[in-house]
């Protein structure tokens, strides 16, 4: 039997839980744009833009966490799309 790639997807959607924050990263080559959603994919909090830069990954992380104290999350997920090279920083750091 050969194993699917959507089997690997939704074994990693299935271990998501309400105690995780997910962060969605947009990348583009100036400016980053961060979004939270919680386990059933409900906006929590506003966006954010930052830099691609150690401040601005700083600024990523600390509004990461003060969202995980609000809604009082034990974890966070984030992802983001590879575009070009402009990720690299960002996923490195």
């Amino acid at each position: 039997m050969n194993f699917k790639m959507q089997d690997k997807q939704n074994q990693l959607i299935e271990r998501i839980s309400d105690t995780h924050l997910i962060v969605g990263v947009d990348i583009a080559q100036q400016l980053r744009v961060a979004r939270a959603v919680n386990f059933r994919g409900i906006v929590v909090g506003d966006s954010l833009s930052f830099e691609n830069n150690e401040e601005g990954f700083i600024k990523l992380l600390n509004w990461i966490q003060e969202l995980k104290r609000l809604k009082k999350l034990d974890a966070a997920i984030v992802g983001m799309e590879s575009t070009g090279h402009y990720w690299l920083n960002l996923s490195k750091w």
